[in-house]
């Protein structure tokens, strides 16, 4: 999903933009000669687009989303289908009915375009929710794989590559492929 990517892309670079920030207004702390020839200076990066396109778990919850959201879409469709046919019965029918009659179905329609109303804002705002909560989730399983991947600190800094945000990598520093390797041994899917 588009807004998932951009989602996690978002919150990366927010949290890329705290890092540097936290990191040069704290130039008194000393840096010694040794963490740079160690990599402490280093920055490793790797493709946003590749981890949703080969993360076994990224993967599923990408089609439990889509899944979720063609159900809500189902449930909608279904309430839009109820109200129009109901229009287009009074349309055909209203002049055989008495004005009460006619009030009574014009005041069930009223109803029915409420209900999709409110049915509608309640499943965008569950779907958001899920969708915020499992994006939160990769987002954890992504930054507990980096803390282990980078336990001899070899790397300052890891980011996610946002073209709005870099402007030149070297791509010596391209570390998808053993995140994507590594998060894909860890993950263990659900039977």
């Amino acid at each position: 999903m588009k807004s998932t990517a951009w989602l996690i892309n978002g919150v990366l670079a927010v949290a890329i933009i705290v890092l540097f920030v936290l990191h040069f207004n704290n130039s008194n702390a000393p840096v010694s000669n040794a963490s740079l020839k160690e990599g402490g200076g280093k920055i490793a990066y790797f493709e946003i687009d590749s981890i949703e396109n080969n993360y076994e778990f990224f993967k599923e919850v990408k089609t439990a989303l889509e899944l979720k959201n063609q159900d809500n879409a189902k449930v909608l469709n279904g309430l839009k289908n109820d109200y129009i046919s109901r229009v287009q019965d009074l349309q055909k029918y209203g002049q055989s009915l008495s004005q009460a009659e006619v009030a009574n179905r014009q005041q069930d329609i009223v109803k029915l375009e409420k209900n999709y109303s409110a049915k509608e804002q309640q499943l965008t705002a569950e779907m958001q929710e899920e969708s915020y909560k499992r994006t939160q989730e990769i987002r954890k399983k992504i930054e507990d794989f980096l803390k282990g991947y980078n336990k001899d600190n070899k790397f300052a800094y890891i980011i996610s590559n946002n073209p709005d945000l870099l402007y030149y990598k070297d791509t010596a520093f391209d570390i998808t492929k053993d995140i994507i390797k590594g998060l894909n041994a860890d993950y263990k899917p659900k039977k």
